[in-house]
């Protein structure tokens, strides 16, 4: 279920500035280094969520018109477009994430009210809420804060977020091919998920919230998630 227009919006702006903080401490020089995600460097993962904002802009713009407006002209394109991005100076880069969010608030914000029902297709072609995209935003905001690799981890995240990501990660997971029968228990939260039919062996794994999330998501793994029996928990598929 897609949470309230108002509490993604929120999530979505405080990733924003979180992001955005970390942006800003980052010296020139440290564009060009590695990020936590391979093959991409720190400006790549900033032109990245420019982009992702142009493409969050569309959708909206599709629920609002109705005229059909995709996130993205297509992974070809996308994927140029971030190359190409990712070679500018450090400084057009900031302005680029700053504007590019800025705009993105502003068009969320003026949406009409019956616009977020309205149905768009994400980048998968899937068929989704308007108010789908808020929380689309939001995700992409507080994990590429991780991803910069600049001092950022899950824990950041507000916890009602972290607990509706850790939702989603397990519905994702549900018959994904390599992915195993487990139980979920969060050691912080009271909570319990499960993931699978629960057939065969079941994997029963404790952590963290922010830090099963992380699990989860492919983002690492710390010593504190830990199988029933103390050991690690079993390695899995790559998220996206």
């Amino acid at each position: 279920m897609t949470p309230p227009v108002e509490v993604s919006r929120a999530w979505a702006a405080d990733g924003a500035a979180h992001l955005r903080g970390l942006m800003t401490r980052l010296g020139d020089d440290a564009f060009a280094a590695p990020s936590a995600l391979p093959g991409w460097t720190r400006a790549h993962v900033l032109t990245h969520v420019a982009r992702n904002a142009d493409a969050m802009i569309n959708l909206l713009t599709w629920a609002r018109t109705g005229v059909e407006t995709p996130a993205y002209a297509d992974d070809a394109q996308r994927a140029a477009d971030i190359e190409a991005g990712a070679r500018r100076t450090p400084a057009e880069i900031r302005a680029d994430v700053e504007e590019t969010s800025d705009r993105l608030a502003k068009v969320a914000k003026a949406m009409p009210a019956q616009a977020w029902s309205a149905t768009v297709r994400n980048r998968q072609g899937v068929a989704i809420p308007a108010a789908e995209v808020l929380w689309m935003r939001a995700t992409e905001m507080w994990v590429h804060a991780v991803d910069l690799d600049a001092g950022a981890s899950f824990a950041d995240m507000p916890l009602p977020m972290a607990v509706e990501l850790l939702d989603r990660l397990v519905r994702d997971m549900a018959g994904r091919p390599g992915v195993p029968s487990m139980r979920l228990v969060a050691d912080d939260d009271a909570r319990e998920w499960t993931v699978g039919d629960g057939s065969g062996e079941v994997v029963e794994v404790h952590g963290p919230v922010t830090e099963l999330v992380s699990w989860l998501c492919g983002r690492g793994c710390s010593r504190r998630v830990r199988t029933g029996d103390g050991s690690r928990p079993p390695q899995l598929p790559a998220w996206r």
